[in-house]
């Protein structure tokens, strides 16, 4: 069976306006919301059972076949804390993680899940042809991102002096197995309840590359996703799907 968590507890402050009345989630591009592109990239993709943590506007996210977990703290935590919430899930068999503002395409998902690596996250190799899109100055967001030349990951969520430094850049979509996430367990709890509560996944992946844990392994994809982190990102995705450069799936 392979299961598949979205994280959506959290408001998305910088989505402006888009979010003021519904979780991030609910964001729509060509008229259907993010999570419906989701669960129908998740489903198509293989996946057999769908959970989503919920927190700001909970009641709004109610979608008929899901299981769901809380995060009742979300307005006081970080991601890692709302993954914690599906913990039965992550000890019990892998999981395919996805944040809940970005978008990707079936195939995505299908090759993700046949990666054997006690964690795997996905990167875009062709990075560079939508930061310039979105950012005046690409620099300005991206963050560090190196691989061995067998695929495990060497660095991530650093600051970058240089575009030529930086192999790719991390999605929100990743696969953890049990194994990992009892070694993130142990990590967390011997984290003061202040730090752990602000983690971040990047920052849990840069503390987990740096005590070695385990080898993080990495799997590339080329455009054909996005993360609608502003306005004026949705704008700029529905764009590009009017122009054709964005070959949406359509919901199941």
């Amino acid at each position: 069976m392979i299961r598949a968590i979205i994280l959506a507890a959290g408001r998305g402050s910088r989505m402006g306006h888009l979010t003021d009345d519904r979780p991030k989630c609910l964001v729509e591009l060509q008229g259907k919301s993010l999570l419906q592109r989701q669960i129908g990239a998740l489903r198509r993709g293989g996946v057999d059972e769908i959970g989503i943590v919920r927190g700001y506007r909970a009641e709004m996210i109610d979608v008929p076949g899901l299981s769901y977990f809380a995060n009742e703290r979300w307005e006081q935590t970080n991601m890692v804390m709302s993954l914690a919430a599906a913990a039965p899930w992550l000890r019990s068999g892998s999981v395919i993680v996805s944040y809940a503002d970005i978008f990707y395409r079936s195939e995505l998902v299908r090759d993700l899940a046949a990666v054997s690596a006690p964690l795997v996250i996905t990167y875009d190799r062709d990075w560079r042809r939508l930061w310039t899109r979105r950012f005046a100055d690409p620099l300005g967001d991206a963050e560090t991102f190196r691989i061995e030349a067998s695929g495990q990951l060497l660095e991530i969520g650093g600051r970058a002096g240089r575009i030529e430094d930086i192999e790719g850049q991390y999605m929100g979509l990743l696969k953890f197995t049990p194994t990992a996430w009892s070694a993130i367990e142990t990590l967390l709890s011997t984290m003061a309840p202040a730090v752990r509560d602000r983690l971040d996944v990047t920052g849990l992946l840069r503390l987990l590359l740096e005590g070695r844990f385990f080898p993080i392994g990495t799997f590339p994809t080329e455009g054909q996703w996005g993360e609608i982190d502003s306005p004026e990102d949705a704008a700029l995705y529905e764009q590009m799907a009017s122009d054709g450069e964005l070959r949406l799936e359509e919901p199941l």
